[in-house]
């Protein structure tokens, strides 16, 4: 696989990344261990260098899995985990600096590793001034535990704020079809700082690819199922974002998830993705989408299909708005 620069940071990676969330956290019928494992280890063996966890995911466990399953291959892996939040639950911001130092030992620890390559505010507390958290973090880098400084969510103003303490290596925000805020809020100011960007959620949380529709019933145990988009009469709306991506995969002879991956990796030499999945197969095909080329009149079609649709459905539930789709 092709590699990719985080902005002018120097960071190197895959092209495309892997989201390790969904192997312990957020969705339902989670991998056991195990095949957890697995999944990361296939990931190194296609030439994936990129791998994103976080404290709250599982909580903990998930920080350990990726620890346990990179250890064998540490020294050609980058690996992304996230402080923000207080005693590892997304219920309350937390980004005190004697919160970031301690979050950072302990994933160290999980991780088993002497070095976070990037660590990423997971959210931005309105509490602390953003100019004490890059701080916190460049005395980190200067004691070798961090690597390369992220921000995950944040808006125009507090990234400038933290980019002139410690330089950003790497904006975090979702991203996909369905929502391309990122364009018009943050696009401009990452390039002209030299700042990389990762969306999560690259498929749309899985609706783009295909494999979900109105009538998918989601378990208890997955988020989705009450996130608004993932509602039936929003679902029925948002199809027609599936559709325009269809209409290409039929012509390229791909998958959906594939040209969903390829039109981002369009967008900006500097834009790394980084999908989850659980399952091998998946893996094979997300990965499949570094080499699917589209033609300029193939992305146009994409975009300005996208250009005349509106997303049906908040990103998140009113009772998480409050913390997770924190912008300031």
């Amino acid at each position: 696989m092709k590699t990719r620069q985080l902005g002018s940071s120097g960071l190197e990676v895959s092209e495309l990344g892997l989201g390790c969330m969904g192997l312990s956290h957020g969705y339902a019928n989670q991998p056991d261990r195990n095949e957890a494992i697995r999944v990361l280890r296939d990931a190194v063996e296609q030439g994936i260098t990129f791998f994103d966890t976080a404290e709250v995911y599982g909580p903990y466990t998930n920080e350990d899995i990726v620890g346990e399953a990179l250890k064998p291959f540490r020294e050609k892996v980058v690996i992304a985990t996230k402080f923000g939040f207080k005693d590892g639950s997304n219920a309350e911001l937390d980004s005190r600096p004697e919160t970031i130092r301690k979050v950072v030992d302990a994933s160290l620890k999980r991780l088993r590793t002497d070095t976070i390559d990037l660590l990423y505010q997971h959210r931005v507390d309105p509490a602390i001034p953003i100019e004490d958290v890059a701080g916190t973090v460049k005395d980190l880098i200067a004691l070798g535990k961090v690597k390369h400084f992220g921000l995950s969510e944040a808006d125009v103003v507090n990234i400038r704020k933290a980019h002139a303490e410690q330089p950003v290596t790497a904006l975090q925000s979702e991203y996909s079809l369905w929502w391309r805020e990122p364009e018009e809020k943050v696009f401009s100011v990452l390039e002209e700082l030299g700042i990389g960007f990762v969306p999560f959620s690259p498929l749309g949380r899985g609706f783009l690819t295909g494999k979900i529709s109105a009538g998918t019933r989601f378990e208890k145990e997955d988020g989705r199922s009450y996130f608004p988009r993932f509602q039936k009469e929003n679902m029925e709306a948002n199809q027609a974002f599936v559709d325009i991506l269809q209409h290409v995969a039929t012509e390229k002879e791909a998958s959906t998830a594939q040209v969903a991956l390829a039109w981002i990796l369009a967008q900006k030499p500097w834009i790394v993705p980084i999908p989850g999945t659980t399952k091998p197969e998946r893996l094979k095909e997300n990965i499949g989408a570094a080499a699917l080329e589209l033609s300029s009149a193939e992305l146009k079609s994409i975009t300005r299909g996208a250009d005349h649709i509106e997303a049906k459905g908040g990103r998140y539930p009113e009772d998480l708005d409050r913390v997770i789709d924190r912008k300031a």
